[in-house]
């Protein structure tokens, strides 16, 4: 196999970045968490090194896209828990020109998947074959969605933008604080799944500034940046993916690998106060729920009562309420169900739902509907946004999952692979682990994709690029980008306030207000309380990376300080 080369220009760059950024957050304070402008472009991930990665490809003439399959792929080396070349994702692309489109490279079902897959001989939901080991796997879609992305929209050679995650991969990255701790978490599972070991192994503890060096995945990546996506669903890395779900009971056939394709879609767009809002389709919820609730909240004078004050709240409350009520019953891969979209998203009808909301009191959940609700997401899920210099786009929110995926790292090939068949409804109208029951919409079906609450997302205003935004967060994504948007548009913070905003979260059921601790003040919280809203303090909701373009021309990085997350800009 062709080694990297130390002339390589893009190694030398990365090289030479990554000692300065290691040195500037030096203390543990990693991240930019101002917000400085820029004029030429600017990237937000959830990784230091990735954003840096992304950066270096612009200055070097790459496009947003050409910096997107670079983070893409460098995450999927220096944030494995959640970056990947093993899972799927959706990306929203606007040109300079306003040109939009979108691209679908969410995980399917194997072939040989069927709708009972994880249930035992009386018919109840077996948890653990759903989110651990091979078995648990969707047939992944990230390589094929950054190939794609790169063959209608890129600039630079394909080479170009896999060299910097080999380099990364070959030469290896020192961990920080956070992924020291999370990788000590894991080593049981990690043994228990990899007999033979894996990279993420150590006899001793993780400690912040180790060094983790992944050779294997370094050889995998070099077979995509010399083959293209052929490199990843032929040849040796799909021969060492179905050796490893014949070793540990999974089944993705090397047919599954060759026939995945990623979809282009037609975007989900609607308007909020003069704002265009673009965003991602079925089989993301994510867009169309966005919409719904940007349209429920449009008619009240929410700067006027103010950010996170009882009034503001409660009416988010309830259209969250009936919105996710909606997703339960009526979302799910498009290619397999008949999506009401252009219903759901009717003035009209988004109206009438909000017609039994009082101030009175809280609506019960149960009251709502009577439809059923999809299965609780996992919340370990990475988002990154990137503006070039002419003024392209793109959003891109991606995942394996749960943090690490299923825990199995294909033997040979050094990648994670995805747990991404929990978020199918394991059996209709049944409970799952959470104790929430999934809707015939989101069942498991040979080649169908799973539902996903993932919500990347492009604004205009007045033709102009104005916003790009989304996060990671399971099932709280769509509120966390609702809340985002928000809190610019009506509550006039720069981008990074509003993402550092302390953020709340209802998904219908179960009927309770989840709510970081300082979201709300204590006079706010009693009158909810009064009214019957019941509020569940909880960690972290979301991790935002948005950019926002300003009234002068100038981009503005909003990185979430919930993470390790970086903007740059240039």
């Amino acid at each position: 196999m062709q080694r990297i080369t130390r002339g390589n220009p893009l190694v030398l760059l990365i090289a030479l970045v990554i000692p300065l950024v290691l040195a500037g957050c030096a203390g543990g304070q990693l991240g930019v968490k101002s917000s400085k402008e820029y004029r030429n472009g600017m990237v937000v991930s959830a990784n230091q090194l990735a954003s840096q990665v992304g950066i270096a490809i612009l200055k070097k003439g790459g496009n947003a896209v050409d910096a997107a399959v670079a983070v893409q792929f460098s995450l999927a080396v220096v944030y494995p828990n959640a970056g990947n070349i093993g899972g799927g994702g959706f990306m929203v692309y606007r040109s300079a020109k306003g040109e939009t489109s979108t691209i679908d490279y969410r995980e399917k079902a194997a072939a040989k998947a069927s709708r009972n897959m994880y249930l035992d001989s009386a018919g109840l939901p077996i948890v653990e074959k759903s989110m651990y080991g091979s078995l648990a796997a969707g047939v992944p879609g990230s390589v094929a969605g950054m190939f794609e992305a790169h063959q209608k929209y890129g600039k630079l050679p394909w080479a170009d933008l896999i060299a910097p995650a080999i380099a990364l991969a070959d030469q290896g990255f020192e961990v920080s604080e956070r992924q020291a701790n999370e990788l000590n978490g894991l080593q049981k599972r990690f043994a228990l799944l990899n007999p033979s070991g894996t990279a993420f192994m150590k006899a001793s503890a993780w400690a912040a500034g180790d060094l983790l060096v992944q050779k294997e995945l370094a050889n995998t990546l070099t077979h995509i940046k010399e083959k293209g996506k052929a490199g990843f669903y032929e040849g040796a890395v799909a021969n060492a993916i179905v050796a490893e779900m014949q070793r540990s009971g999974g089944i993705i056939s090397l047919e599954d690998l060759k026939n995945y394709e990623a979809i282009w879609r037609k975007p989900v767009v609607g308007m909020y106060k003069g704002f265009k809002v673009i965003t991602m389709p079925p089989p993301s919820s994510g867009g169309i729920a966005l919409i719904q609730l940007l349209k429920a909240v449009e008619g009240y004078p929410l700067k006027k009562w103010g950010h996170n004050t009882d009034s503001t709240v409660q009416v988010m409350v309830e259209a969250e309420r009936r919105v996710y009520a909606d997703r339960a019953a009526h979302l799910g891969d498009p290619d397999f169900y008949k999506v009401p979209g252009i219903q759901l998203m009717d003035a009209a009808y988004i109206k009438n739902r909000m017609s039994s909301f009082t101030w009175d009191k809280a609506t019960s959940s149960t009251a709502v509907s009577a439809g059923v609700v999809a299965p609780m997401e996992h919340e370990e899920t990475t988002h990154f946004s990137i503006v070039d210099r002419e003024g392209n786009a793109v959003s891109i929110t991606t995942t394996l999952n749960g943090s690490y995926g299923a825990g199995v790292v294909v033997k040979g090939a050094g990648f994670l692979l995805n747990n991404e068949m929990d978020d199918f409804s394991v059996k209709p109208g049944a409970p799952n682990m959470y104790g929430l029951v999934g809707g015939e919409a989101n069942a498991i079906a040979p080649n169908k994709r799973m539902l996903s609450s993932m919500t990347p997302a492009i604004l205009e205003k007045d033709g102009d690029l104005f916003m790009v935004v989304g996060t990671p967060g399971g099932s709280t994504i769509i509120t966390s980008v609702f809340q985002t948007i928000l809190n610019v548009i009506d509550f006039d913070m720069n981008m990074q306030a509003a993402v550092t905003a302390k953020k709340f979260h209802h998904q219908w059921l179960p009927d309770e207000v989840q709510v970081e601790t300082g979201a709300l003040d204590s006079v706010a919280q009693r009158v909810l309380e009064r009214k019957g809203y019941i509020i569940k303090p909880r960690g972290p909701i979301g991790r935002v990376d948005a950019i926002l373009k300003t009234k002068w021309g100038f981009y503005q990085g909003g990185a979430d300080p919930r993470g390790d997350d970086l903007a740059i800009g240039w």
